[in-house]
This record gives structure tokens, C-alpha cells and sequence, in this order.
């Protein structure tokens, strides 16, 4: 491979990895179309090299968030159970519903994720209300703070409704399963409308988990012999270093941005679903 395909392949991955770690996605729904459009990259070396990508963004982010106290172990513990459940029942699934109509569906959801977390642009703060004790978010004991240096001082935050939160992650495994894509994208919205976790957490939480996630479906894609290690290589560098980026982007941004930031790749990730829904791929297939 020639030395301007390895940096272009550093630099690729290095902002979509930024991207991706900054607001808790997969890196993967920004590298495959660039690798595919642009590095002219087959699809199936893109998926996996995206995989490899999500695996060390995830790493690379974990050290920050972790020491800042952004991310919640117990809940991404919880969530994912739900999670592995949802994407083991699309693989059984798969193929008995019409891609066009699955596309469909989830450009619906991702609009109405993008409505409810514009309608919920308040950050949780302050003292957390009085704990049900039969509750199952205090018997889990997942109510928590972080130190939020935007805002200079702790944000207290109380889960709620922790069962709609394990339905709506095994939707989001469901449907990122039938579909081939990373559930980031749902894991997060569901977080903030369901559990009423701040955006911040919410992201950070999701980093963590898409990398587990991804951790299972990149020893299925090795063992098949898809992960080129030209390509692979370059982007688990690049990938590593736009996660810490990303990590240092998150926590100095302000949970309000963030929020919006996010909210218009959710709108924008939901109009290449419909274009996709119609037969129409402009950006190839996302990851």
C-alpha cells in the first residue's frame, strides 16, 4: 500500500473516529461510506475495517470517560444484556423482513428520537428526587453523578424507567441487527428520553457499549478472513487517537450543544435511511 493511501487512511479514521467518539456512535456509520465512495474500498473490507475502528475508538475513549466519571458501568451492564437479546433476535429474524420497509422504520425512529430529545434540551441537575426503594433503578443502585467542567461543579442524575429502557435497547439491537448498522444511534436517544440520563452520560455509557458490542462481531469477521490488515491497521490507529480527541471534544463541550450537534446527525442519518428506503444510496451502506 502506498504511504499517501496509509495517511489518507490515518486521517479518515482519525475524524470519523472524533466524530463518532463525541457523540457515542459508531465510528463506522462515517468511515464505510468514506471508504467506499472515496478509497474506492470493497464493502465487505470497509464493514470490517469499521468494526476494528468502533473496537479501538470504544478503547480510546474508555480511559477519559472513565476517570472523568462520565460513564455509568451499571447501566451499560444492564442496557447491554437487553441489547445482545435484541441483536440475537434479528439474526434469526434476518431475512423475513423487506429491507426497503426496515429502512423505513427506522428513519420513522430516529425522527421521533430527534423530536423527543429536542423537547427534553434541560439538563437533569441538581439533587436527585427522593429514591423509590422498590424501584428498579435504585435496587441496581445505577443513580450517579459526574463532574461537568462546561457547568464547574457535579451533576446529580436519578434513572428512570428502567424497564422502558431495556425494551427500547432491544429495539435498538433488533433493528441494528436486521440491518447491519450500528445501534449508537438508538442506544442514545433511548437513554435520554427513557432513562432520563444527561447527554453526556448518555454518550459516554454508549461509547462503552458499542465497543463490547463490536468486540463479538470482529471475531466473527476474523475468523472469516475479512479484515485486511493494510487497511485495518491505519484505521485502529487513526481511530484511537480521534477517540481521545473525541473524548476531550465531549467534556469540554456543553451538554446543550451536544445535544443539538447530535440531534442534526440523527435528522441527517434518517434522511439517507428514507433515500435508502426508496432505492436511493447516495453514501453506500452504513455500518
Amino acid at each position: 500500500m502506498h504511504v499517501g493511501s496509509v495517511v489518507w487512511l490515518l486521517l479518515v479514521s482519525i475524524g470519523a473516529s472524533a466524530l463518532g467518539g463525541a457523540l457515542g456512535m459508531a465510528s463506522g456509520i462515517f468511515l464505510v461510506p468514506l471508504l467506499t465512495l472515496f478509497g474506492r474500498v470493497d464493502i465487505h473490507a470497509a464493514v470490517a475495517a469499521s468494526i476494528v475502528s468502533v473496537i479501538a475508538c470504544s478503547c480510546g475513549s474508555a480511559a477519559p470517560f472513565l476517570r472523568s466519571g462520565l460513564t455509568n458501568i451499571r447501566v451499560a451492564i444492564v442496557l447491554e444484556v437487553a441489547t445482545t437479546l435484541g441483536a440475537l433476535t434479528g439474526v434469526l429474524l434476518a431475512g423475513t423482513l423487506s429491507t426497503q420497509f426496515l429502512f423505513g422504520l427506522f428513519a420513522a425512529v430516529l425522527l421521533v428520537s430527534a423530536s423527543q430529545m429536542m423537547t427534553r434540551r434541560r439538563e437533569i441537575s441538581g439533587e436527585p428526587d427522593v429514591f423509590n426503594p422498590r424501584d428498579w433503578a435504585t435496587v441496581l443502585r445505577l443513580h450517579s453523578s459526574y463532574p461537568d467542567h462546561a457547568l464547574g461543579r457535579d451533576v446529580f442524575y436519578h434513572v428512570r424507567r428502567v424497564p422502558l429502557g431495556l425494551a427500547l435497547m432491544y429495539g435498538a439491537g433488533l433493528i441494528s441487527a436486521l440491518l447491519g448498522i450500528g445501534s449508537g444511534v438508538l442506544k442514545i436517544p433511548a437513554m435520554d428520553t427513557a432513562l432520563h440520563l444527561p447527554i453526556k452520560v448518555s454518550t459516554a455509557t454508549s461509547n462503552f457499549m458499542i465497543g463490547v458490542t463490536a468486540a463479538a462481531s470482529g471475531v466473527a469477521y476474523f475468523a472469516r478472513g475479512d479484515i485486511d490488515p493494510a487497511i485495518a491497521g491505519p484505521v485502529a490507529l487513526g481511530s484511537v487517537v480521534g477517540a481521545l480527541l473525541g473524548a476531550r471534544f465531549l467534556m469540554a463541550m456543553s451538554g446543550e450543544k451536544l445535544r443539538l450537534f447530535f440531534v442534526v446527525v440523527l435528522v441527517a442519518v434518517a434522511v439517507q435511511m428514507l433515500l435508502s428506503a426508496l432505492g436511493i444510496h447516495l453514501l453506500g451502506h452504513l455500518a
